[in-house]
């Protein structure tokens, strides 16, 4: 079929026929301004429509805005909702159009139609123009006061767009009292809402410099307020209420009774259509009943049915949306919910992610009661076509079993698992079968019997293939095959690439080595030759130890490599408590969909309390990115320094030598406190006379590797006592900015005295102790047992700034120090002298 003539194509009404489009736009509007013809507004609708589709796809209309503003003067709400998008548009790029608006804007603010009224009042102070700011205290005045309720509604929330345009205007103009005269009587439940939400931003901003606007905003959660708005809250639309019930949440009742009054009155809440509602009822229902157990778990099985209902209601985003706080709830109260397990089934339908959260509470719920049926339906999952649902079942499996829940039927299923011959499956219960023997040694003849049968060249999952390595090392004794798998893998060193299988391997083939040694001994200096030659840090100075070691003392070397092991009996959780709880205060937000606090994932202008903001480094949660670490200029000792025996290096360094932020304490060798265990092993490793084993078994280690001692290299100079400036200052802002600029020096932990942890009562004891020493606080926070600090110093004979973050638990006695510096070759002086002073906090 022929494709139609040229002439024939019609022009989309969104792509411009050529350069002069927007002309002809403009010579029509310019036509149509002043003409009163009839359908003269339906022309101007198509015009309308032509620049505002212009305009959307990005083509500069701007040109025709003097012809958009004089062709709205007119009834017509359709042209004028598209005049005032078009306004809106070009006025925040052009601040010197938006003069042209405001005559017909103030027009329309007076206009008789209300709705007209509200639109023009919204686009007035939607411009967002700081020298406009006179022109918009009038008309909000008067909207304010408007007699419908439309009208009023959009007025409050302009009074809250003055305020972020410029704040001083807002407070001077009383607007904020005339809001809270609204909130407190004006009949339209929205207005009242419009109004509470205005204020909580407003006096929240404002807060922090005047001690009016505190009042007001503990005023808000007083109890005639609270009541008022539950009066009331029948008539709030759904949005209205989430706002009032955040608000109560945040209430303290003065006793049981007043609990249990707000419950009553929200009770119906619960059983609200939108999620919502539901979810910020519940919130308010949990934190009110948080100092009462009893009660409390009352509340979970109140709470349950209401939440089930919405999991299986609407789309799978709202599903997820209500699971994750499910899940969260879930996780702090399992039991409640045990007879509930097959609520948390997997539908075939449902995405992968609402079938990952679902997963998750299956392990989570399982008892003695259930375990079975929840296994069955797991092993179900695991020949899923969907992969990573298939590997999480399994996974859930195993941390079942790790429970300890019918151990006997689960190990079972797993064994079943690495008979599937899929390899992911196999992936996956390698690395469960790994930790079950970790727990339950005495599985180890079942295990190794089905794991023995698997090829080594099969499993190229890291994790996985680093599970297997491991049990050839742990049970070589009973693998028959074990020296020979590992020599093949090692045969394979260089085609490797996971550091952490490198890792494995040479502890496997050291365990290996002490239980099957003549089997095994070449395989180990092939491993440790491979290993000192490898390029990853970690795994060269693995081999190093291992080498030392052995060239130390063979038993010695097998007492520290493979020393009898206990069953693991708990497994660390991935997340702490402290995280867990902030998550929980944070029911009803992004928080709990994340799994994550707020300060972690929002911008920091919205983190809230300084002590959770990052401007200044976060509470750590985990290390710093590596490319913001700064090598540490402490460390001198180079390879060719490790291979020399230890009394070599001791006559190098001297007892003076400071190379380490982690020195050894140095003890005298008469000195009645050093045992004879500990002199003995100092004098065999410094006299080559007095230890004739060790010297055979190192130089059987040298000739098996043909590594020989290398030359000591000169001493390293004392560094130069550092002297701080006891009058330093810094302001705020060049510490934040210094803070981000500088990489990190040093990272160290250290323990308080039992004396410091006791006055650490108040962070400003701290305080006044270390700027005794010239070391000065320039912002704090926390309170029991987490504290943290941000501490400065200066050098005494130039303005060289050191800065300090130290975080501080008193619970578990630790202090978590992270120093940048500008000059960082006395980053490692400073840390001594700031560890020194924080030592001797408490003992005066």
């Amino acid at each position: 079929m022929a494709p139609p003539a040229q002439s024939q194509r019609t022009q989309s009404p969104s792509q411009p026929s050529g350069k002069g489009e927007v002309s002809d736009l403009k010579t029509q509007l310019r036509q149509l301004a002043g003409s009163r013809a009839p359908g003269v507004d339906d022309s101007k609708r198509e015009l309308f429509k032509k620049v505002i589709s212009y305009m959307t796809i990005g083509i500069d209309v701007s040109s025709v805005f003097g012809e958009m503003v004089m062709c709205s003067v007119t009834p017509d709400i359709v042209l004028k909702k598209m005049c005032y998008l078009y306004v809106g548009n070009y006025a925040k790029v052009n601040p010197d159009l938006a003069l042209l608006t405001i005559n017909f804007l103030q027009r329309d603010c007076k206009d008789q139609d209300p709705m007209i009224r509200g639109l023009a009042l919204r686009s007035l102070c939607s411009l967002r123009v700081a020298n406009l700011v006179e022109y918009l205290v009038g008309p909000l005045g008067l909207g304010l006061k408007d007699s419908n309720s439309y009208v009023r509604t959009v007025a409050v929330f302009g009074v809250l767009k003055l305020y972020h345009i410029s704040a001083s205007t807002c407070i001077d103009e009383e607007f904020p009292v005339t809001l809270k005269h609204l909130m407190l009587n004006d009949p339209d439940a929205q207005v009242v809402a419009n109004c509470l939400t205005a204020l909580q931003e407003i006096w929240s901003a404002e807060a922090s410099n005047s001690e009016d606007a505190s009042r007001e905003r503990e005023a808000l959660i007083s109890k005639p307020v609270i009541y008022y708005f539950l009066n009331r809250m029948r008539v709030f639309s759904e949005w209205a209420q989430c706002t009032v019930l955040e608000l109560v949440s945040k209430y303290v009742p003065s006793d049981n009774n007043e609990i249990f009054d707000i419950m009553n009155l929200l009770e119906d809440r619960l059983q609200h259509a939108n999620g919502a509602v539901v979810l910020a009822t519940i919130k308010v229902f949990l934190h009110l009943t948080l100092s009462m157990n009893d009660v409390h778990q009352q509340v979970y099985e109140r709470i349950k049915a209401p939440l089930l209902t919405l999991v299986s209601s609407g789309s799978p985003e709202q599903s997820y949306a209500v699971l994750s706080h499910l899940h969260l709830l879930v996780m702090r109260a399992p039991f409640i919910f045990a007879s509930d397990y097959k609520h948390f089934y997997c539908q075939y339908n449902e995405p992968s992610y609402v079938k990952k959260l679902k997963l998750e509470m299956l392990t989570a719920v399982a008892n003695e009661s259930n375990t079975y049926e929840i296994v069955t339906e797991l092993c179900e999952y695991a020949a899923n076509v969907d992969i990573p649902i298939a590997r999480e079942s399994i996974r859930a499996v195993g941390k079942i079993a790790l429970q300890q829940y019918d151990v006997n039927a689960i190990v079972d299923r797993l064994l079943q698992f690495l008979e599937m011959e899929k390899d992911y499956v196999t992936a996956e219960a390698l690395v469960l079968v790994k930790d079950l023997l970790r727990k339950y040694p005495q599985w180890s003849q079942d295990c190794i019997a089905v794991v023995g049968s698997i090829s080594s060249n099969n499993v190229q999952e890291p994790k996985a293939k680093a599970a297997l390595i491991w049990m050839l090392g742990e049970y070589s004794q009973e693998m028959h095959d074990a020296p020979y798998i590992l020599e093949s893998l090692i045969e394979n060193w260089d085609e490797e690439h996971s550091a952490e299988v490198r890792l494995h391997l040479l502890t496997a083939v050291m365990k290996c080595f002490f239980k099957r040694a003549p089997e095994t001994q070449k395989a180990l200096g092939d491993a440790l030759s491979a290993g000192l030659a490898d390029f990853h840090q970690d795994v060269h100075d693995r081999a190093l130890f291992y080498y030392r070691l052995l060239q130390y003392n063979v038993s010695v070397a097998e007492s520290v490599v493979n020393p009898p092991k206990q069953a693991v009996s708990v497994f660390a959780d991935t997340q702490s408590s402290e995280i867990k709880d902030r998550i929980f205060d944070e029911f009803n937000s992004l928080s709990v969909v994340y799994q994550k606090p707020s300060y972690m994932f929002t911008d920091k202008e919205h983190r809230g309390p300084f002590e959770f903001s990052d401007e200044l480094g976060n509470l750590s949660i985990g290390a710093e990115a590596a490319e913001n670490v700064a090598p540490s200029l402490m460390v001198e000792a180079n390879d060719k320094d490790l291979l020399l025996s230890t009394s070599e290096e001791e006559e190098i360094k001297g007892p003076a030598y400071n190379g380490s932020a982690y020195s050894a304490p140095l003890y005298d060798a008469s000195s009645p406190s050093v045992s004879s265990l500990s002199t003995q092993s100092e004098l065999a490793i410094s006299n080559p006379i007095l230890s004739g084993n060790a010297s055979q078994s190192s130089f059987a280690i040298d000739d098996l590797l043909g590594l020989v001692p290398a030359s000591a290299p000169a001493p390293a100079p004392l560094p130069p006592q550092l002297k701080l400036n006891s009058k330093a200052a810094l302001d705020p802002g060049t510490f934040q900015q210094k803070w981000r600029q500088l990489s990190l020096a040093l990272s160290q932990d250290f323990t308080i005295s039992p004396q410091g942890v006791a006055a650490l009562t108040t962070p400003q004891t701290l305080l006044r102790h270390m700027q005794g020493h010239s070391i000065h606080c320039i912002a704090s926070g926390g309170q029991s047992p987490n504290f943290k600090f941000f501490f400065f110093a200066q050098k005494a004979e130039e303005p060289s700034n050191y800065l300090v973050e130290c975080i501080i638990n008193t619970s578990s006695a630790k202090a978590q120090i992270k120093i940048k510096a500008d000059d960082q070759t006395t980053s490692q002086a400073f840390s001594d002298l700031f560890q020194s002073a924080l030592s001797k906090f408490g003992l005066s």
